[in-house]
């Protein structure tokens, strides 16, 4: 079973002293808001991740950054764990809470410092919504590429935590690719700037580091991101298959065919009808799978390249090849893919999102293993993901009422995600790892990585009081888990492993 919530994590910290802390929160700063009743406190006991659920001891909601630098020094000095939330929208439980933790929102950081249209870059506060980025720069001609299928609600901070991916990260890059530099406050309250407003700074970069790192180094206070033109045209093709396998391969000749498109979306049966009665896109109902393929640049060259792709796609066995007519077809073209998996909800009590990374060769062989898998386990699986770039997205429907079928739908994610490392993937494409698919990273890594990983938490967080129990698992937990065999008894980094 794939704990996704590990009841260790909390027992194994000591007690903390909530009245005191509370105490001191309102002597220091008698202006920061911090929620400690119980009522309060109820909404923020998850984040997207809404099967497991815990509540905070404290909700800190600071406005300004000498208040972030206060809680975060008041914690380090009283060994309270810190977690750090945006808008809440994560999908992996990076941002679940801990009973005996302070919860740090930085909701309230939502402004737009500057744009510079000349640099094209944007400088935000971490609470900024990542569509926001995009509707500022719009009168500049310019954008934020990447673009998470949550990104009217999704904040630009955790973005960088869970390093954000979505429909259009095939050809523009993640967000470590768009992001120029981060300020961070350390676990001690200390101003730190990763990365530069250059194109390259000296030294280690540890801009990559961070991005990615899920608050477990540092909390995110300032962002200054890379802002794109404009494409002057995007067409949208519309590719139906009567198989998914077909259509796992068309996506991998493409590529081959030298095209990189804007985005190259995949979608099957389940999800292509439930988005249909969800949005009425145009969707063709009866296809086994669609492929949605976004060309995009300077007229002539995606009128060329959209007569390629669609040689590609007959080629490759596609029953239909459809060209959206115009901009408001296009838009709805994208408008189903982006609301697949609310769609999805619409058909089962509950659905477990999965995140994982396969080369594009092995699409039409994982495919069918998952479809496989979906029989053994008797739930249904929609398959919704960024097939250019092999990100998957299967989507597992249960009923967490019925006995079993939430443990039968984790242990089908696992296995899915086993499958992905497997075949050369990676069991995380954008969600980042949180405590979801913790056991998993047991899978993907050795001993030897994860020590080093333990390292770089360390010299960062020597305490393992930013954001514990989530991303790294500990060398007992994998020895637990049966993925690997803990040499000697020998352990790095003890005060790590209570979590």
């Amino acid at each position: 079973m794939n704990i996704l919530y590990d009841e260790r994590v909390d027992g194994a910290l000591p007690d903390v002293d909530k009245a005191g802390l509370l105490q001191a929160l309102h002597v220091q700063w008698p202006d920061l808001e911090v929620l400690h009743q119980q009522e309060e406190l109820k909404p923020y006991e998850c984040d997207g991740l809404s099967a497991y659920r815990t509540t905070p001891m404290l909700v800190v909601l600071p406005r300004d950054i000498a208040q972030v630098q206060g809680v975060l020094r008041l914690c380090h000095e009283r060994q309270v764990p810190v977690v750090a939330r945006g808008a809440g929208t994560g999908l992996s439980g990076g941002a679940l809470p801990l009973e005996k933790g302070v919860l740090l929102v930085m909701a309230r950081f939502n402004q737009i410092l500057h744009i510079d249209p000349a640099a094209r870059t944007a400088r935000v506060q971490p609470g900024v919504r990542n569509l926001a980025i995009s509707q500022a720069a719009a009168q500049y001609g310019l954008y934020y590429a990447p673009d998470p299928s949550s990104q009217i609600a999704c904040s630009i901070g955790g973005n960088v935590a869970e390093n954000a991916g979505g429909v259009h990260c095939l050809k523009y890059g993640l967000t470590v690719h768009n992001v120029l530099k981060v300020d961070i406050l350390t676990v001690e309250g200390e101003c730190l700037s990763l990365g530069s407003n250059a194109l390259d700074s000296p030294g280690f970069d540890l801009l990559a580091l961070f991005t990615g790192s899920e608050g477990m180094l540092g909390v995110i206070t300032e962002v200054t991101v890379k802002l794109l033109p404009k494409p002057q045209s995007a067409k949208v093709l519309l590719a139906a298959f009567d198989s998914v396998e077909k259509a796992g391969r068309a996506v991998g000749d493409i590529i081959a065919a030298g095209i990189i498109p804007g985005g190259l979306e995949m979608m099957d049966n389940l999800a292509i009808r439930a988005a249909e009665d969800f949005i009425h896109a145009g969707y063709p109902v009866e296809a086994q799978a669609i492929l949605l393929c976004e060309l995009d640049g300077v007229e002539a060259d995606v009128h060329d390249d959209c007569n390629r792709v669609r040689q590609v796609l007959e080629s490759a066995g596609a029953t239909e090849v459809r060209q959206a007519k115009d901009e408001a077809e296009r838009v709805r073209f994208w408008a189903g893919r982006k609301n697949a998996f609310p769609a999805v909800g619409r058909l089962s009590p509950d659905y477990y999102c999965m995140d994982g990374t396969i080369p594009r060769r092995e699409l039409p062989g994982v495919l069918h293993a998952i479809a496989q898998l979906s029989a053994e386990y008797g739930l249904r699986v929609a398959n919704v993901f960024h097939a250019g770039d092999g990100n998957m997205h299967p989507l597992i429907l249960f009923d967490a009422n019925q006995p079993g079928e939430l443990q039968r739908a984790e242990t089908l994610g696992g296995k899915i995600l086993e499958l992905c490392v497997k075949v050369g993937g990676s069991i995380t494409g954008e969600h980042g790892v949180g405590r979801e698919k913790i056991n998993q990273m047991c899978a993907q890594f050795n001993s030897d990585e994860l020590t080093l990983f333990h390292a770089v938490k360390a010299a960062f967080d020597p305490s393992g009081l930013l954001n514990p129990g989530k991303n790294i698992p500990t060398l007992h937990r994998c020895a637990e888990f049966g993925a690997m065999h803990v040499h000697a008894g020998q352990l790095p980094f003890p005060d790590l492993e209570r979590f």
